[in-house]
């Protein structure tokens, strides 16, 4: 390491202590365990500031914070799935002193090839740690994600595709309608009466026909044709843009809520 990376470090070190320390002296008095919460405090907004160093340029703290974040979300996930997979499942069918060592009602008798199958892919893909057997691990991880990719695919085509295909089969003169002279003399403009939905309806249909005329390509978009096309690309950039900016907005959400970790629990700046 290069001298200005050991006084760069020595900084943060000393930063972080001085931290913990006038931390936990605000905290004391207000909860008993106040060294531990400053201690937690303080190591929260480390790692928030290492994540947010990121848009500097990369470097060790960064990859710090990076490495312990999907190292500490590998060993959660991996204890959810033992206890609610091995622990709740196999062991009360497999051992009835296992199951009360573990806490859990001893089922017994139901132990199928249904349970067996599970284990035996699953000690299969543990010996993904062995160089000499670990092809073997291939097989169960090609069945993991062959059957996740026909179980999503299944499930994406009903809510991603029939369900969007059917959303759009709209009543073009709304669902209420008892003519136009029941609907003049009941005219509303208010975003829930029968105009508004009618234009809504119509917006929906035109907007979908149009965009798929601008992914028809065996006729040239000239002419009447054309110009749906164009309003097709304006329904699809229309589409795009609010999908991006939703996303964004969810980034920028996550973005304040540790922006006020850092100016009400760590700084104390805001009330």
């Amino acid at each position: 390491m290069k001298r200005s990376s050991y006084i760069i470090m020595a900084a943060v070190v000393v930063l972080f202590a001085l931290s913990w320390i006038f931390k936990a002296m605000a905290l004391d008095g207000e909860t008993e365990h106040y060294i531990t919460r400053a201690f937690l405090v303080t190591f929260s907004a480390f790692l928030t500031l290492a994540v947010l160093s990121f848009l500097y340029r990369d470097n060790p703290f960064y990859k710090f914070a990076e490495h312990l974040f999907v190292g500490i979300s590998a060993a959660f996930w991996m204890c959810v799935g033992f206890w609610t997979t091995i622990v709740q499942n196999l062991i009360p069918r497999l051992s009835q002193p296992l199951s009360e060592f573990f806490e859990v009602p001893y089922i017994g008798g139901s132990f199928s090839i249904r349970f067996y199958l599970p284990v035996i892919l699953g000690i299969l893909l543990l010996l993904r740690l062995s160089r000499k057997v670990g092809w073997l691990s291939r097989w169960p991880l090609a069945f993991i994600v062959g059957t996740t990719a026909g179980l999503n695919f299944v499930r994406y085509l009903r809510s991603d595709f029939i369900q969007q295909i059917s959303s759009t089969f709209v009543p073009l003169l709304g669902t209420r309608w008892e003519g136009f002279g029941h609907f003049f003399s009941h005219l509303d403009l208010s975003a829930t009466g029968q105009l508004s939905m009618i234009l809504a309806n119509w917006v929906i249909f035109l907007g979908v026909f149009c965009g798929l005329i601008y992914f028809y390509f065996s006729k040239e978009h000239t002419g009447v044709f054309g110009k749906a096309s164009r309003v097709g690309i304006w329904v699809l950039m229309f589409t795009f843009g609010a999908s991006f900016g939703y996303t964004v907005m969810g980034r920028i959400s996550l973005l304040v809520g540790r922006i006020t970790f850092l100016f009400k629990d760590w700084l104390g700046l805001i009330s």
